[in-house]
């Protein structure tokens, strides 16, 4: 699309004016996300949010994300989605917003919210192996295990030495009665962490 000369220097106007003012308000915005960073290293949430509440802006992704997660830190799991559902409603297509709001919601105990912001991440990159882990988890502490071995499949075809996966894996095929690769798993497992409990607990009980 051609625009007119006189919008096209109107726009470059606008554009460079908004740039100065952005570069201006990008000191003061670092400074206080590097001092949120100190307190929150040193265990002062409190303080942490403080440093950001002073250049707080709503149609800030970047300040809703971090204000969530320390909100959380803070065991403020209520205020903490609020700002998640924020930055979330900013960047509806964030997979690290979904990560983060799960932490908070699973805190209040609302795992439909928790398992509906993993199926969403799914959605937008379906092999993602930390997602994929966290809901096969989900399922297995549901007993749901038919579910549960789905998640933990996925992930053990990218990542088939990660023992945390490979554990999960091996007792979720045990509790569906797939004893040969359940032995085959904890035996794997054991290659990962020689002596391991879990894995020495579940070859004894297949024996």
């Amino acid at each position: 699309m051609r625009y007119p000369k006189a919008i096209l220097l109107t726009l470059i106007f606008v554009l460079s004016t908004t740039w100065t003012t952005m570069g201006q308000d990008y000191k003061s915005i670092q400074q206080a996300f590097s001092e949120s960073y100190t307190h929150e290293y040193a265990g002062e949430y409190t303080k942490a949010v403080e440093s950001l509440k002073k250049i707080y802006d709503e149609d800030s992704y970047e300040i809703n994300l971090r204000l969530g997660w320390l909100m959380y830190l803070s065991g403020l799991f209520t205020e903490s989605t609020t700002y998640y559902q924020k930055a979330l409603t900013l960047k509806p297509l964030s997979i690290e917003v979904r990560l983060g709001y799960a932490f908070p919601a699973s805190a209040l105990g609302n795992w439909i919210h928790v398992i509906n912001l993993y199926e969403e991440i799914l959605e937008i990159d379906p092999e993602n192996s930390l997602t994929n882990y966290r809901l096969g988890s989900i399922y297995y502490g549901k007993t749901d295990y038919s579910a549960a071995i789905k998640y933990f499949e996925k992930v053990a075809n990218h990542y088939p030495f990660d023992y945390d996966n490979l554990i999960m894996y091996a007792w979720t095929n045990f509790q569906l009665g797939n004893f040969r690769e359940a032995k085959v798993l904890f035996n794997i497992a054991l290659m990962v962490k020689p002596d391991d409990k879990s894995a020495l607990e579940g070859l004894k009980l297949i024996k």
